[in-house]
């Protein structure tokens, strides 16, 4: 989410920092380590949670028991010189500003080679948690506790700054929400404007689909995902959705587009030896190169930077897919499959931009109503009709199938996401803990009914 560090996508060494001259140097800079070219093959997963104590969710945590807990796998962001080693399946851990925890994958040559590897990271880090007491929930936000950093490193402070001067929710979606994020290969230069438009195009329906996070600090807020109405109460120019100018007929260029986005972004901060790394509100990495700053930047700089833009689609080299809510137990699984079946042939991709255009740009409806918006409910049930058409194709576990088509039937046909399920039981009387992670288990459809 807000974390600096990412798995690499690729083992190719960086180069060397050289310094920037003008903003033309800059784009062509950003569009080429953005947007990188080839065939369609790699697949990655991030996995975030809202971290509780076991028996008493409404208890604070502490940064220094995560730290111990984690142990050799504690990130840099909390004990500076830790080996940070990564996970028995080649995960590494993040620690976000509230404390959540996040696991990033390795790149994967296969869906079945990215669960594996997932699944028993995942169940490595529950086994770390457990005789601490702490157990990961199943939620895309913290139903209990009010927002509070966990995190003091600059990057954080100086965020945290930046985005109270607009309002409450950017130290909610910093401290109190999580994701599933599932990262794709840009594609070859022939294909990555429509595969970079259907993940976008997808996004309302997506969200829709998998909203998960209807309380937030104790009250439920009347989102269906609070965790993306957080991000988009936000700084528009760092969170909207990117325009989609794609057509077959017409040439685009979506990484020149972004190129031009980035720099014209406000800097989040200013990596500096010691001291704030706060800057001045509405300079621009543009305005820095243009001497609004002392110094010249970088290309170091500027892939700072990048990692400050939270678009709900980010290139980073291969393509981050960020507008999914965490996933109840086993379920996370479900959209990396939808995901990657509707990517992995583009007529089966054309076809879902097709099916997505009558819901094109209700981020807003998505992220309020879910599937109770009549035009995303129509939609949601054609593309997961797709993805459940194409998902043989990827030769996935059978279990995978037979869980997409489980919730097909009984979840996107009846015009449910999984935060209905959490509104109805707050209607019971019912507290909204929502699961928890102690094994590698995956749901099964009789969870589901």
């Amino acid at each position: 989410m807000t974390a600096e560090a990412a798995q690499p996508w690729t083992s190719a060494p960086a180069a060397p920092p050289t310094v920037l001259r003008c903003r033309e140097e800059a784009e062509i800079y950003v569009a080429s380590v953005c947007f990188k070219h080839g065939p369609p093959r790699l697949l990655g997963a991030e996995l975030e949670w809202v971290v509780q104590h076991s028996g008493n969710p409404h208890r604070p945590l502490q940064a220094q028991h995560l730290a111990e807990t984690l142990g050799a796998h504690v990130p840099p962001s909390l004990v500076p010189d830790s080996p940070h080693n990564p996970l028995p399946h080649g995960s590494t851990v993040t620690v976000e500003p509230g404390g959540q925890l996040e696991i990033s994958s390795p790149p994967c040559t296969s869906l079945t080679e990215l669960i594996a590897t997932v699944e028993g990271d995942t169940a490595a880090l529950t086994e770390l948690l457990d005789p601490a007491g702490l157990v990961l929930t199943d939620l895309g936000s913290d139903p209990y506790r009010p927002s509070r950093r966990l995190v003091d490193i600059p990057r954080y402070a100086a965020m945290e700054s930046a985005f109270d001067r607009i309002g409450p929710m950017g130290r909610a979606m910093m401290c109190s929400t999580a994701a599933v994020q599932v990262c794709l290969d840009a594609g070859t230069p022939s294909d990555v404007a429509l595969r970079w438009a259907a993940l976008h195009d997808l996004g309302p329906v997506l969200v829709a689909a998998f909203a998960n996070s209807p309380w937030l600090g104790g009250r439920l807020t009347g989102w269906v995902s609070s965790r993306m109405q957080a991000w988009f109460a936000l700084d528009p120019t760092r969170t909207r959705p990117s325009p989609v100018k794609w057509d077959p007929e017409l040439e685009w260029n979506p990484a020149a587009d972004w190129a031009r986005r980035a720099l014209d972004t406000p800097l989040l901060c200013q990596r500096r030896p010691c001291g704030s790394w706060e800057v001045p509100s509405g300079v621009t990495f543009a305005d820095w190169l243009s001497g609004a700053l002392p110094g010249r930047p970088s290309t170091a700089d500027l892939d700072y930077h990048l990692t400050t833009l939270f678009p709900p689609v980010r290139p980073h080299g291969y393509l981050e897919v960020r507008y999914l809510d965490a996933q109840p137990v086993g379920q996370w699984l479900v959209p990396v499959a939808v995901l990657a079946a509707l990517l992995a042939d583009p007529e089966v991709t054309a076809a879902a931009r097709e099916v997505c255009a009558p819901a094109a740009g209700r981020w807003l409806q998505a992220a309020k109503r879910g599937l109770r918006d009549e035009t995303l409910a129509v939609a949601a049930t054609e593309v997961f009709e797709l993805a459940c058409g194409a998902l043989p194709a990827l030769d996935a576990p059978p279990e995978v199938q037979m869980l997409l088509e489980e919730i097909t039937e009984y979840r996107i046909r009846r015009g449910r996401c999984p935060a209905d399920d959490l509104i109805n039981a707050a209607g019971d009387g019912v507290a909204a803990a929502g699961g928890t992670r102690r094994n590698g288990s995956r749901c099964t459809g009789g969870q589901l009914l």
